[in-house]
């Protein structure tokens, strides 16, 4: 256990160590989507791929809340 606790002490002091390593560059792809108009189309993709994510996890959940109440009520 004081292991597990060890580790997560360090990781979390080491994880923001990673910002500073980013400069202050631009991305230039970003900024040719930005200009293009074409970010409002990634947005949207992610976005409608992170809805379907979110949907399938709730209808899986709900299936196996069901099954789950099915066993315990002895007829599964």
């Amino acid at each position: 256990m004081k292991f597990f606790r060890l580790l997560n002490v360090l990781v979390v002091s080491v994880l923001p160590l990673g910002v500073y390593g980013q400069g202050s560059k631009s991305v230039e792809m970003a900024d040719a989507f930005r200009q293009n108009g074409k970010i409002y189309v990634v947005v949207l993709g992610l976005v409608i791929i992170l809805t379907g994510v979110v949907l399938f996890l709730i209808r899986v959940d709900r299936r196996l809340a069901r099954m789950e109440k099915q066993h315990a009520d002895g007829n599964g």
